[in-house]
């Protein structure tokens, strides 16, 4: 009698209270939505910022769930975020609202909208997370099985998004080994849009986890109202637009579900990675720089305000052919061209098989003597002598049949149980079970017992360069098989968090044969990525375009290597080479001692000139401004301080024709329009333009701009803006 009262009570009160306006507010967008008891949780707006829900209500503005599931009720349609296999067989699942909290802190601010299934004990909550500088929304669900027997997930998207139809555009990254970040775009039409990959464990080389929506017709860098979407995700994923419906495009994005039914049992939970969302007016410029503010500032990448070193990398000068005096006499070079840091790459350890190929020794980690012979704290002794700090190369995921570590443990590595063995990189290359913990303890070692045998090393170059070919793990429960794709990379997460826990200070970067590995899944633990290994000047310009689309200047590692190119072979500049790599952290990818007098007078002026502006390039808000991709053999994009007290602005041509059509107008966007700037060039080798030293309106130099004599191909310009 008294529970029948209480229900009662209960009814009649949701019936009274009616529906809760929650706005969940950046500093400049808002999330409008509706939620009442017993109901459905609806998304009304995302857009400009509001104060007031009542004016989405008047404008008749309509509402789609905002986490809409498989299997039941009118909102049940073609494109859901959960599907849900309940202990009883059923396959539908109806969550209705419960209630809601909001906390702030210390500048971030958290909604927690509770939901519950109307049949069983199952509960998802809604996420969502705002900042206060800036305008990045990040949104993921908690799933928690309170039924008595298992459940299965089939589909745990992390968000879904409704967006009116109209004249939209989408921008998205592909490529592939040497042409990662390449940008696309191209209109939505009907049907469904998908970016998605399986290639576990790298997820960022095919396609990547992060799109833009161009609400306005063709994408423009900096006006139109335009959507970002990134999941902060290092595994499978999928990115679906669905325009099947009469009125909206609807975005559902989250962990691929291919392969990956995932069981929770009794009283489990599951937490679906963060779509981290971003809506601006300014255009596709205008949501680069919120993802690159977030990301510098909030920990998505690991001591994002840190200065980055300049550097010397090994590789692309003697491959694995290392050697304790090859490796001192690069050091003697990074040392007079006034570099920071020096890091040997592949080829320095192996035992009873010598890493003098790349077949072989992934996993046993110990110097080879032959190679080193007075091992690598006397390389780091001789780094340190040289006032260069010490940094190494690492695959510790990775191991190969030819290897002791998988005579001793067949076991751990990722393969079909009960089939061949499928081997990658030189036949065979394999795998190691991150699900696995022994294979966590293993991984962690290797990184620690680096820093105990050389404690003052700097830098690690992690580096991983297989995808998963056979899907299986002898460490899971045949009826968990499909849990592997997204174990592998909690595990991996857990490794690196115990990593960071003992060495917060450790750089470490991201590498996954060049840029295969490029999310912000793994960023919080790792300082910079590889971008790319073509390290072609000409061909960076694009990759470095796409790849800036989401991820800030800090965190690209961009190299000045030898010419002719060594993976095409093009001969370019060396001021080319250098002005391309400026845009982020630089380094260098060759022998210092393959340049001439000339060339390394200009190389040590320019490591020079670059420690001068390194605040601005790696900590400023990158403007792109003449894009490669519009075929004209252009490109410009300049970086300005915060405070808009300094910019360095970069220009380049790479095409030469007869007879230059389109000469476009150099100008420089972001700059205080009120403020006088002089114009210093940097890294000049021909005599002084006109503008020289100059001073201009900050509004003419964004209105008119310049006129620079770019002289035949492979030119180029940096220019130093500082205000008077």
């Amino acid at each position: 009698m008294q529970r029948t009262l209480l229900s009662i009570i209960l009814a009649l009160a949701a019936l009274t209270a009616g529906a809760k306006n929650i706005l969940v507010n950046t500093p400049n967008t808002t999330l409008l939505l509706t939620a009442e008891q017993g109901k459905t949780v609806y998304v009304q707006y995302y857009g400009d910022r509001i104060e007031d829900a009542s004016q989405v209500k008047n404008a008749q503005i309509g509402r789609t769930p905002a986490y809409p599931c498989f299997g039941y009720g009118k909102d049940f349609f073609n494109s859901f975020a959960l599907s849900v296999v309940h202990s009883d067989g059923d396959l539908g699942t109806d969550l209705c609202y419960v209630g809601d909290t909001y906390n702030e802190k210390d500048g971030i601010h958290d909604w927690v909208i509770t939901t519950k299934d109307s049949k069983h004990n199952f509960e998802v909550d809604l996420c969502y997370r705002t900042y206060d500088n800036c305008d990045v929304m990040e949104m993921w669900t908690v799933i928690r099985n309170g039924e008595k027997k298992p459940v299965t997930l089939e589909k745990f998207a992390s968000a879904a998004l409704p967006f009116r139809q109209g004249d939209v555009w989408v921008s998205h990254i592909h490529g592939k080994w040497a042409t990662e970040g390449y940008l696309t775009e191209e209109p939505l039409n009907k049907g469904v849009f998908e970016v998605s990959d399986i290639a576990c464990p790298k997820n960022a080389f095919l396609n990547r986890p992060n799109i833009m929506l161009s609400l306005d017709g063709k994408p423009s860098e900096n006006s139109g109202r335009t959507v970002g979407a990134v999941l902060c995700w290092s595994g499978n994923f999928k990115m679906t637009v669905n325009t099947n419906f009469e009125k909206y495009h609807y975005l559902v994005c989250g962990i691929n579900e291919t392969g990956s039914r995932y069981t929770l049992g009794k009283g489990e939970s599951f937490t679906t990675p963060a779509l981290a969302m971003v809506y601006s007016n300014e255009g596709k410029g205008g949501v680069s720089r919120n993802y690159h503010r977030w990301a510098r500032l909030d920990g998505k990448i690991h001591n994002g305000q840190a200065l980055r070193k300049t550097l010397l990398n090994s590789w692309e000068g003697v491959y694995l052919n290392v050697s304790q005096d090859g490796m001192e006499k690069m050091m003697d070079g990074v040392q007079a061209l006034g570099g920071e840091l020096f890091v040997m790459d592949d080829g320095w350890f192996g035992g009873k098989y010598k890493r003098s190929v790349d077949n072989c020794a992934l996993g046993d980690w110990v110097t080879d003597r032959e190679k080193l012979p007075d091992g690598v704290p006397s390389l780091q002794k001789a780094a340190e002598e040289r006032g260069l700090k010490w940094g190494i190369w690492i695959e510790p995921e990775m191991t190969n049949t030819l290897s002791e570590l998988y005579e001793k443990h067949p076991d751990w590595v990722i393969s079909n149980p009960g089939r061949d063995v499928v081997c990658g990189r030189g036949g065979t290359q394999l795998i190691l079970d991150m699900s696995n913990p022994a294979v966590q303890d293993f991984v962690f070692k290797v990184v620690d017992d680096i820093m105990t045998e050389t404690p003052e090393t700097y830098y690690i170059k992690w580096d991983c360069n297989m995808e998963v070919y056979s899907v299986g793990s002898s460490y899971l429960s045949a009826d968990k098989q499909s849990h592997l794709y997204v174990d592998y990379h909690r595990g991996l997460i857990k490794t690196l968090e115990r990593i960071r826990a003992k060495y917060p200070d450790l750089v470490i970067q991201n590498c996954a044969s060049g840029g295969g590995r490029i999310n912000y899944g793994l960023m919080p633990y790792f300082d910079e990525f590889w971008t790319s290994d073509n390290t072609d000047a000409e061909q960076r310009l694009f990759i470095q375009w796409g790849t800036s689309m989401f991820f800030p200047t800090c965190a690209m590692a961009q190299h000045v290597s030898a010419s002719p190119n060594h993976q095409t072979g093009r001969e370019l500049p060396l001021k080319f080479r250098f002005d391309v790599a400026m845009t982020g952290r630089l380094g260098m990818e060759m022998k210092p001692s393959d340049l001439n007098e000339e060339e390394f007078k200009f190389a040590k002026n320019a490591f020079s000139t670059y420690k001068e502006i390194r605040p601005i390039v790696q900590q400023g808000d990158l403007y792109r401004i003449l894009s490669p991709y519009e075929d004209n053999g252009f490109a410009s994009e300049i970086i300005v301080a915060e405070d808009k007290s300094q910019a360095v602005f970069f220009a380049y041509k790479f095409r030469q024709y007869a007879k230059q059509q389109d000469w476009p107008i150099f100008r420089f966007d972001g700059l205080d329009p009120d403020a006088k700037y002089t114009l210093t060039e940097l890294n000049r080798v021909e005599s002084p333009e006109a503008w020289e030293g100059k001073t201009f309106t900050g509004r003419f130099l964004m209105n008119t701009g310049l006129e620079l004599k770019l002289k035949g191909v492979y030119s180029s310009c940096v220019i130093r803006c500082t205000r008077q």
